[in-house]
């Protein structure tokens, strides 16, 4: 399949699953067109990389589908001066969607293999506003905070303290699911000064967020990863 084939899938993804659903940030929308999300997938699963819906990409993780992806990324509320910290590098998908929209993003991965597919394929497509730090997500890296955004893309049992605190106190938010290993919504939370408000959005079901302040190992379930 050729670029253009690839660009009309993606415009086709935008038309028929983005914006009928409310997707309507035009710098977002403008990002799902731009990133090769086909890129970010291992050959054999290219020719369906932008059907609706999560597919795996090793390690008993996935990339999710291209809507949760995009509401998260819209509900982030992006300018381009932000500094971002992302949990979960995953494929490096929605790491390079925060690359498009923000200042500059620092991204966590707990899998080594994974970390180094994404860096690799994120240095092959251009982008340099980033570091991609293998740990314990669950942490942060407090070395580097505040962040203006953090996203989490696994599933948290609870806010992780250590991701709330290193929110910036001027308007900071970040986006993660939240809730038990079967089921978990959605949620946006902005920090104004010492103050914390949660907003929920629609039920979803991600990997679980292993870590000191997440999932235990055994715990290991869940469908969906950015």
């Amino acid at each position: 399949m050729n670029d253009a084939q690839h660009r009309a899938q993606r415009e086709q993804m935008i038309q028929t699953q983005l914006i009928p659903r409310g997707i309507e940030d035009p710098r977002v929308l403008d990002a799902m067109r731009r990133v090769p999300r086909h890129a970010f997938l291992p050959k054999r699963a290219r020719k369906v990389a932008y059907k609706d819906g999560a597919l795996p990409i090793g390690q008993r993780q996935t990339i999710s589908q291209p809507y949760v992806v995009a509401l998260m990324t819209q509900m982030l509320a992006l300018t381009g001066t932000e500094r971002v910290l992302e949990i979960g590098t995953g494929s490096g998908y929605q790491t390079a969607l925060l690359c498009e929209l923000a200042e500059s993003v620092v991204s966590v991965e707990r899998y080594p293999l994974l970390a180094g597919r994404a860096g690799d394929v994120l240095t092959r497509l251009g982008y340099d506003n980033l570091e991609i730090h293998i740990g314990d997500g669950t942490q942060g890296l407090p070395d580097m905070a505040p962040y203006d955004a953090i996203i989490v893309t696994a599933a948290a049992p609870a806010l992780p303290e250590p991701l709330r605190l290193q929110m910036s106190a001027d308007g900071g938010r970040m986006v993660l699911p939240i809730g038990p290993r079967q089921q978990q919504t959605l949620e946006r939370v902005q920090r104004d000064g010492n103050s914390w408000t949660m907003e929920r959005t629609i039920p979803v079901r991600f990997v679980p967020l292993l870590g000191s302040h997440g999932f235990q190992p055994d715990d290991h379930e869940g469908n969906a990863r950015a």
